[in-house]
């Protein structure tokens, strides 16, 4: 009896390591993928402007966004944000914070297909709405449709109306889609299993409180690159 006893408490230890190691694996997975995402769609011949990349201020990307079974054109999504650093946002893209993407009316964009979603957000007053709570598109914040080809200079009304421009791509197309009505939010509790412990989407994208993990690195690499920003070397 004794002999089950023990292999019963190693069992159970055993498991309360293992479970939140998968979820930090799966968290560390889905930023893998982003970054995966994010290549793919800057690598395809009419892509963002690239102006208005280095513009943004902060980028979400939201890979394989599904619509839900339960409900009439719902859908859930969840990825990742990064932004750049530095008071002006010209320095380097920060380690990544894990976000949601939540709304009724995507689920009937979507066709019942997985699709990828990149948001760019343009100027403060949309990166402080964000670093909040829950924020909704078209109401808390103004959202568009984002102009796709190499030439900027048309995109000026939109960019300057506008504090988010989101894209999708389903099918190999891309092409910028309204997401207004939908809703994005830190998710807290994704990133807290990726790090390993409680940080806010301002502690770790403005503050600076988290190194850039391992499964990051192609996601900052690829924005780093497209936009020409200036990396900090660090100090040996």
């Amino acid at each position: 009896m004794q002999k089950f006893a023990v292999l019963f408490l190693l069992a159970s230890a055993c498991l309360s390591v293992s479970v939140p190691a998968f979820a930090a694996n799966r968290e560390a997975d889905r930023v893998k993928e982003s970054g995966v995402v994010l290549k793919e769609i800057l690598g395809m011949p009419d892509n963002i402007p690239t102006e208005l990349l280095k513009k943004a201020r902060c980028v979400l990307v939201l890979p394989s966004v599904k619509k839900l079974a339960i409900g009439v054109g719902g859908s859930y999504g969840r990825g990742v944000m990064t932004c750049r650093g530095g008071e002006k946002f010209t320095g380097g893209w920060s380690a990544p914070a894990m976000y949601a993407l939540e709304g009724a009316n995507i689920g009937f964009q979507l066709g019942g297909q997985a699709t990828d979603f990149l948001i760019l957000v343009i100027n403060d007053r949309g990166v402080d709405s964000l670093l909040g709570s829950k924020v909704k598109l078209g109401a808390d914040a103004a959202a568009a449709a984002g102009p796709v080809g190499r030439d900027a200079a048309a995109a000026t009304d939109v960019v300057m109306r506008s504090e988010m421009l989101s894209y999708s791509r389903s099918r190999g197309l891309f092409a910028g889609i309204s997401l207004e009505g939908s809703t994005l939010r830190p998710d807290g509790s994704a990133t807290e299993k990726l790090y390993g412990r409680k940080l806010s989407a301002k502690e770790i994208l403005r503050e600076g409180k988290a190194g850039t993990p391992a499964s990051a690195a192609l996601l900052v690499a690829t924005l780093n690159g497209a936009t020409g920003a200036r990396v900090a070397r660090k100090r040996k």
